[in-house]
């Protein structure tokens, strides 16, 4: 029974939680959540299922635990510093470069089982538009635009990053796009006729942080006097 007792510790020991979720986001980042199974799991770890299923109990909580993972460590510290819009940008950059190296992630932040990631950088968010000074009754509809915007890019890039995924180049969409927006009628679509150079050439980082200036513009107009 001893030596039962200490292969089991040794074997806890080197199988850690924090190691399943890294190798699961090694498989997630590799081939998307259809890559990761228990079965492909096990043999990465060189394990038994059983040992996997000691830390965590299916691939739902797997999934939900490696996100979490991937989004805590991409935002600042939440002490970094710096006016409030500025933590704000911050923490909005931390999710957009996380999920644009880990886009399988996007995905599952949409999901009701990710809740506690989402919840985190809404919180996150929602102390920071305190700090801004706009009044009680208008911060959840603050904070909650600025995370719907962080949330449906994030979706975006998933959804871009699995057309690459499946061999479609991105500037090629883009290219694809622009030209059909340029071939639109002139008197029906002429706002996307005018854009459509801009759409093929744009950068999605500056792009994203343009989005993110706008809505600050507008949460700024709900602090000042009437």
């Amino acid at each position: 029974m001893a030596t039962r007792t200490r292969n089991t510790e040794r074997r806890e020991d080197a199988l850690s939680k924090e190691r399943i979720i890294e190798a699961a986001v090694e498989m997630l980042d590799a081939g998307g959540e259809s890559a990761l199974t228990f079965r492909a799991l096990s043999a990465t770890l060189k394990t038994g299922p059983g040992a996997i299923y000691w830390h965590v109990a299916n691939k739902g909580e797997l999934l939900t635990a490696a996100t979490d993972a991937i989004l805590t460590g991409a935002m600042p510290p939440a002490d970094a510093g710096g006016t409030p819009q500025e933590a704000i940008r911050a923490v909005a950059i931390g999710v957009f470069d996380a999920i644009e190296a880990h886009p399988w992630a996007g995905e599952q932040m949409s999901q009701l089982a990710s809740q506690s990631t989402t919840l985190r950088v809404f919180e996150r968010i929602g102390r920071q538009v305190q700090a801004l000074g706009v009044p009680g009754p208008a911060q959840f509809f603050a904070a909650s635009a600025l995370l719907n915007y962080i949330l449906g890019v994030a979706a975006q890039n998933a959804a871009m990053a699995r057309s690459v995924q499946q061999g479609t180049d991105r500037t090629e969409v883009l290219d694809m796009v622009a030209a059909l927006w340029n071939s639109l009628d002139t008197d029906e679509y002429p706002f996307l006729r005018t854009i459509a150079a801009q759409l093929r050439d744009h950068d999605d980082r500056a792009q994203f942080l343009a989005g993110v200036d706008l809505i600050l513009a507008g949460i700024a107009t709900l602090t000042r006097p009437a």
